[in-house]
């Protein structure tokens, strides 16, 4: 219904912004991570989403298309509502979530508050398809990739790293360089740690 407001920044928060076009004031939703990329200029556009359910009417606010086709496709699953991927958006970039779906990364997606480990398998399996389709990421090889990625985490959790921050680093390093054996792959991870 509501593809798009551009108007002038009248508040911003960490959680909502409110937008001022045509004499109206749109309260609009948004994540951490469309916070972090809205400057405090005065004109600004934010893709929507509308929601509808039977107790309220919501607008959803995204910096770029890509994030809102991104929570558009965690809505469409069942058990994830508004809320949650609003939590993992914030939690995450919309480029970390394809990439985590992609490779069936189940322990990046239940590091996110309120994603179980079903909750995470059900996304992976309802949106791998369609990611991968629709934003080109190649499937990473699960079996070569997976056994180098747990050797590595359990290498710097031995080292004193926390799970949760390795568990990032690693993967991003993965996404760059799938070909990396073990030993150069701990070594970048601790450059990046």
């Amino acid at each position: 219904m509501i593809t798009y407001i551009k108007g002038k920044l009248i508040e911003k928060n960490p959680t909502y912004a409110v937008i001022e076009s045509g004499g109206l004031g749109y309260f609009i939703h948004i994540s951490l991570h469309t916070f972090s990329q809205i400057s405090d200029e005065e004109s600004i556009k934010l893709f929507t989403h509308y929601h509808v359910r039977e107790d309220a009417q919501s607008l959803y606010g995204f910096f770029t298309k890509t994030e809102r086709e991104v929570f558009r496709l965690l809505i469409s699953v069942s058990g994830v509502g508004t809320a949650t991927a609003r939590v993992m958006l914030s939690s995450m970039s919309p480029k970390e979530i394809q990439h985590a779906i992609a490779s069936d990364n189940v322990a990046l997606l239940t590091s996110v508050k309120g994603i179980g480990a079903k909750t995470a398998q059900r996304i992976i399996i309802d949106l791998r398809d369609k990611i991968i389709k629709t934003y080109d990421i190649e499937a990473i090889s699960s079996n070569i990739d997976n056994t180098i990625k747990d050797e590595a985490l359990s290498a710097l959790d031995v080292l004193g790293f926390s799970r949760k921050q390795t568990q990032r680093v690693v993967d991003n390093i993965l996404r760059d360089n799938t070909d990396l054996d073990i030993e150069n792959l701990i070594k970048q991870a601790l450059k990046n740690l």
